[in-house]
């Protein structure tokens, strides 16, 4: 059971938005104690980015973006510009084991807060900065958001309809996707980190770049460039690499079609009444499928068409072929199997009330202490001194 895993590390974090606070969330939900350092008055960036928001008659008000990424976190105010600030900052890092920040490459040196100043106090201290473009490069000192990054590594080079098709032109995903996979990156470094310090007692510095997490996130289809040197186009909601693996309209809705291997595919041709599809030498491997998926996909989408998703998709299911629905919000949040596993837990607000998040998919919300998780603290009032730990 990995709740609790992480009691009595100590995570100070300077870091805003969602790549930074999405690794010290993380870290929070494995019980380490982690301390969120905002800014006096308007504190982290997303308690702004709304609505929605909760609010109560006092005046509290709790943005949705927030809560999903600070849930477990303690919130201090600090103006680390002023001398007192920095002071204060530098008293909590003397018992840290881990300090993550997300300012330009160069900003906290300018406080006495960079890796060098801190590990002079604290050898033993995982340092992490998460930036745009890395501590080097002719780049390094240039902000960033996921968006930029998104384009910028190649992601949305391939992403969305074809040219030619109805709303042809490059898409970015519906969530920061560069954002969320930095900051599970991140922890993985920080967890790795840890490991190596029980061996060693040293600290480590982890420069940590959206950047370089854009590329590694292209994963096959880097692959496939770097492979072929071909770069890959927009396919729409097709798969580069197996076919038929798309969205196609059944007679009353939508269904996503996932064939893996051949043998599923020949299922889906019973399931179909198409037997003669699976022999038929365009078709009858992935690797001509996809040679030949303009027809296929032709052929497909009459044959869909002639049949209610539900007479699809039950025939799907006793025939053991894969597929998915495109279910909404609403719906997915509702479904029995996500309710079964518990996906959405309620935390408890001293002014707010209750707070419905999202558990963490690493730790089961069967598992002692799996609801014990605070929830997204209310921004503090200015803090100076003394601050510690306890």
């Amino acid at each position: 059971m990995l709740d609790q895993a992480l009691a009595g590390v100590k995570v100070l974090d300077l870091s805003r938005i969602l790549a930074g606070p999405w690794c010290t969330q993380n870290l929070a939900d494995l019980g380490a104690q982690v301390i969120k350092v905002e800014h006096p008055g308007r504190g982290d960036d997303t308690r702004q980015w709304g609505p929605p928001y909760l609010e109560d008659d006092s005046g509290e008000r709790l943005s949705a973006y927030f809560s999903c990424c600070n849930r477990g976190k303690r919130s201090v105010a600090i103006d680390f510009a002023t001398e007192a600030g920095a002071q204060a900052v530098l008293a909590l890092v003397q018992e840290a084991d881990v300090f993550v920040e997300n300012f330009k490459a160069g900003t906290l040196a300018r406080y006495g807060l960079d890796h060098e100043a801190l590990r002079r106090i604290n050898p033993g201290l995982i340092y992490l900065s998460i930036t745009g473009f890395g501590q080097t490069g002719p780049m390094a000192d240039k902000p960033g958001y996921d968006y930029v990054f998104q384009g910028m590594g190649g992601l949305m080079s391939y992403t969305g309809q074809p040219d030619g098709a109805p709303g042809a032109g490059p898409l970015r995903t519906g969530v920061a996707v560069v954002d969320l996979t930095t900051g599970m990156y991140a922890t993985s470094a920080v967890l790795a980190a840890l490991f190596q310090r029980q061996r060693t007692g040293q600290g480590q510095y982890l420069d940590i770049a959206l950047l370089d997490v854009a590329v590694a996130l292209n994963a096959n289809q880097g692959a496939n460039y770097l492979i072929s040197g071909v770069n890959p186009q927009r396919s729409g909601n097709a798969h580069p690499n197996c076919a038929p693996y798309e969205v196609f309209k059944c007679a009353d809705g939508y269904v996503i079609l996932a064939i893996g291997n051949d043998t599923q595919f020949q299922r889906f041709c019973e399931v179909a009444g198409r037997p003669e599809l699976a022999v038929d030498e365009r078709f009858a491997t992935n690797s001509s499928r996809i040679v030949h998926l303009p027809a296929l996909r032709d052929l497909l989408v009459t044959l869909f068409k002639t049949r209610t998703r539900r007479s699809w998709t039950e025939a799907f299911d006793a025939a053991g072929v894969p597929w998915g629905p495109i279910n909404s919000l609403e719906e997915a949040f509702s479904h029995p199997q996500v309710r079964h596993r518990e996906m959405v837990q309620v935390l408890a607000h001293p002014t707010l009330g209750e707070i419905a998040t999202v558990r963490n998919p690493m730790l089961s919300a069967r598992t002692p202490g799996a609801q014990a998780v605070s929830a997204p603290p209310s921004l503090a009032a200015l803090s100076v001194q003394p601050l510690s730990w306890s």
